[in-house]
């Protein structure tokens, strides 16, 4: 799955709002909080099987209407909050379509083994030379 070059900044839609947080009397008038609404059900930029991996992976971020909503209201305007989710939009489309490597399980080996018996005994060693025979 390779979504490089693939730019989805035609089918973004923005929404404004106010935030709460740093500002002091600016953030009562100015709306500097951005929604990036990112319909996945309906993209024309993705394949079907592509679909269906977005919506698996961040299903905790898509509404039941299929719309990925992505929000920012940590800079204090809105073309910094904007630059940021959009950042974050791709990076979580980037995480997406990440493969895996498939675990290969292993054994300790032999010597591994046997230095941690010796250093067991050892051990074990030690701490009987601590009792007392009364």
């Amino acid at each position: 799955m390779n979504i490089k070059g693939i730019v989805f900044d035609s089918e973004f839609t923005f929404k404004t709002s106010r935030s709460g947080g740093a500002g002091g009397q600016n953030v009562n008038k100015v709306s500097t909080k951005v929604e990036l609404d990112f319909d996945v059900v309906n993209s024309a930029l993705l394949s079907e099987e592509q679909k269906a991996i977005v919506l698996t992976k961040l299903a905790n971020k898509i509404s039941k209407e299929g719309i990925l909503q992505v929000i920012s209201q940590t800079e204090r305007n809105q073309l910094g909050n904007k630059e940021i989710v959009i950042k974050k939009f791709y990076e979580l489309l980037h995480n997406c379509f990440v493969v895996q490597k498939k675990r290969r399980a292993t054994k300790p080996s032999r010597s591994a083994k046997e230095k941690r018996l010796t250093s067991k005994k050892r051990d074990s060693d030690i701490k009987k030379l601590r009792k007392k025979d009364w």
